[in-house]
């Protein structure tokens, strides 16, 4: 038996997605990938800043990641910004489908990262996107916290 590593490694993180949208609720998934894209991904070479998840034919793909091309694979790389398939129960995809085509909301990937037992996951978000009067209420809000923080500090 394989010894067991403390925790995963975080490879990508979308700091974007929680100023863009609200996060109602969070998912683990699997993602299939090809063997060139693990070993770029372990060297911590990719970007979900810009992706999310879609349907097509009943099946939740990630789409718009990018994943480096590693240079060691010779001819058989990969594409950088191929469609991934997630890799989920399909309860949970019936539930998540329904959500998107029911109630306007996205799917968003929030992390990329290996689990304790070293396999890719991606934890997704099931997000409705914010109005622009609601992105400037949560910039007031976290420049508040900011000067709140310095004030206590300096007080003591």
């Amino acid at each position: 038996m394989a010894p067991k590593r403390e925790s995963g490694k975080l490879v990508a993180e979308n700091r974007k997605a929680r100023f863009n949208y609200d996060i109602e609720e969070k998912l683990e998934a699997g993602v299939a990938l090809k063997g060139s894209e693990v070993k770029s991904l372990r060297a911590g070479k990719a970007n979900i800043a810009e992706s999310y998840a879609s349907d097509e034919r009943g099946e939740l793909y990630l789409i718009n990641a990018h994943i480096a091309e590693y240079s060691g694979a010779a001819r058989d790389g990969h594409a950088p910004t191929r469609p991934r398939k997630l890799l989920l129960h399909s309860r949970e995809i019936a539930r998540l489908l329904g959500a998107i085509q029911r109630q306007g909301m996205t799917v968003v990937p929030l992390k990329l990262y290996f689990n304790a037992r070293g396999i890719a996951k991606v934890e997704l978000g099931l997000a409705k996107g914010k109005k622009l009067h609601d992105k400037r209420e949560t910039e007031k809000k976290r420049d508040w916290d900011r000067q709140k923080g310095r004030l206590m500090r300096e007080k003591g």
